[in-house]
């Protein structure tokens, strides 16, 4: 292969990387923050706050199909999965650390996979959890929630709030597995 055709590859794969980037919706939610973000965030917020002991998450199904997640700590990615699959929903989770992400490109992007409100996505923020519609996913699709931020607190993050991010698509077909780069984004946000 010539060098002018591995350029031309090499900037063809930063361009999808960089309309991959555009097209995640993320939510950016900051404990302590603004009232709004706080009663959002409460759920995933407090118990990391308090130190409550319990599951690290629970995962309910709703009267209307949807299937309700709630996040008290970030780990069990894996049984997280395992629970929604059994309860109709086709997820990948994964939990990264605050200034990291999974680099883009984890697959074939296709619809919306976190919305604002009830029926904008595949899933949606509400009362500080994340109510999923597993008919909004459909067939041979995955939705993949990234959640990177503080996962716990330590000296570091009692000086400032716990920081935590929320990223979503839904990926036709196999999803690749994760490689976690930095992400200079949490810098300009005033993360770690």
């Amino acid at each position: 292969m010539k060098y002018e055709d591995e350029l031309l590859m090499e900037l063809k794969a930063e361009i999808n990387d960089r309309v991959e980037r555009r097209r995640r919706l993320t939510h950016r939610l900051y404990a302590g923050g603004a009232a709004a973000l706080v009663a959002a965030a409460a759920a995933f917020a407090v118990p990391m706050l308090t130190g409550t002991e319990g599951p690290a998450y629970a995962v309910t199904k709703n009267t209307d199909g949807t299937v309700r997640v709630e996040i008290n700590e970030f780990k069990d990615a894996d049984q997280l999965e395992r629970d929604l699959a059994e309860a109709g929903v086709t997820a990948d989770i994964t939990y990264v650390p605050a200034g990291k992400q999974c680099k883009a490109g984890r697959g074939q992007t296709g619809g919306t996979a976190l919305g604002g409100e009830p029926g904008s996505g595949a899933s949606w923020m509400r009362d500080g959890g994340v109510d999923i519609d597993p008919r909004r996913i459909g067939a041979g699709r995955t939705l993949v929630l990234e959640f990177a931020g503080d996962h716990q607190e330590t000296a570091e993050t009692k000086e400032r709030p716990l920081l935590w991010r929320l990223t979503g698509s839904l990926i036709a077909g196999q999803v690749a597995p994760c490689t976690v780069i930095d992400d200079s984004s949490w810098e300009a946000d005033g993360g770690s």
